[in-house]
C-alpha cells in the first residue's frame, strides 16, 4: 500500500474554487481509478486557504497512473489560477497502526 499526504494551499479568496476543483477531483478518481483505495479531501481547522487529500494506492503502479489521468491534468490546469503555491506532496511510511 503507497500512502500519500498531499497539501494544497488556495490563493486568499480562491478557497471555494479551489474546494469545488477538488471535489470534483475525488468524484474522479473514485469513478476512474479502481487502484486508488483512499483518497480523502480535509480542511484544516481556523485555516481556510489549506486542504489535504490523504491517499492510499494499491501500488505504485495505481500510484504511478494517478499522475497521468486526464483529471489530473485538468486539476494541474486549474490549480495554476487558484493555488498559493505548488502542492506539498509527502510520501508515508507506517509504523504503527490500529485498522478496525
Amino acid at each position: 500500500m503507497i500512502t500519500v499526504l498531499a497539501k494544497l494551499t488556495a490563493q486568499p479568496g480562491k478557497e471555494a474554487e479551489m474546494q469545488a476543483a477538488l471535489e470534483k477531483m475525488v468524484a474522479d478518481v473514485s469513478a476512474q481509478e479502481p487502484g486508488v483505495a483512499t483518497y480523502r479531501l480535509h480542511t484544516v481547522e481556523g485555516e481556510p486557504t489549506v486542504f489535504y487529500f490523504y491517499e492510499q494506492y494499491a501500488d505504485d503502479a495505481a500510484f504511478a497512473a494517478h499522475n497521468t489521468t486526464d483529471h489530473m491534468k485538468a486539476l494541474g490546469t486549474a490549480m495554476r489560477e487558484i493555488a498559493a503555491s505548488r502542492p506539498e506532496i509527502t510520501r508515508l511510511n507506517v509504523v504503527a497502526d490500529v485498522s478496525r
